[in-house]
């Protein structure tokens, strides 16, 4: 079941699972050291699937750019367990979703990493701008139009 709350609406059970599938796939699997819970995450609407066991099997949070001038999302993340199965595609289905409900006159900007690019092509983003190297991984700024814009 997916489901969207604010950062005050998660469970202490819900964050943990967030937290865990986070660090899972980005610290441990990607092997990369860096600050993986931020300032980001209160101010975030957090977008998520369980599993009937409770777990969290795929995630991503969407928020305001500093200048609330567009909207971000990032964290996207499916669990192992989901792989191949078309989570992942329905994860960035129910992402535009959000953002159409949520901020539909807004440009979206993410920063992908390198390897997901052709994923986020697929969904009508655009890369702009060189490679660029952030948490010791390689990423490429992408955009999409105002979601209003194309209904």
């Amino acid at each position: 079941m997916w489901q969207v709350k604010t950062f005050k609406q998660l469970t202490v059970e819900e964050f943990y699972q967030i937290l865990y599938l986070r660090t899972k796939i980005f610290v441990v699997e990607q092997d990369r050291v860096y600050q993986e819970v931020d300032q980001i995450d209160p101010q975030a609407l957090h977008l998520f699937k369980t599993a009937p066991s409770g777990e969290v099997v795929a995630y991503a949070r969407i928020f305001l750019s500093d200048d609330g001038q567009k909207v971000v999302f990032g964290r996207v993340a499916t669990s192992k367990a989901v792989r191949g199965q078309g989570v992942g595609r329905e994860l960035l289905e129910e992402i535009m979703k959000v953002i159409g409900d949520h901020y539909p006159e807004l440009p979206v900007e993410i920063e992908a990493q390198i390897q997901v690019q052709g994923y986020y092509e697929r969904a009508n983003f655009r890369a702009v701008g060189d490679q660029f190297i952030f948490n010791h991984t390689p990423h490429i700024k992408m955009v999409h139009a105002p979601l209003k814009a194309e209904g």
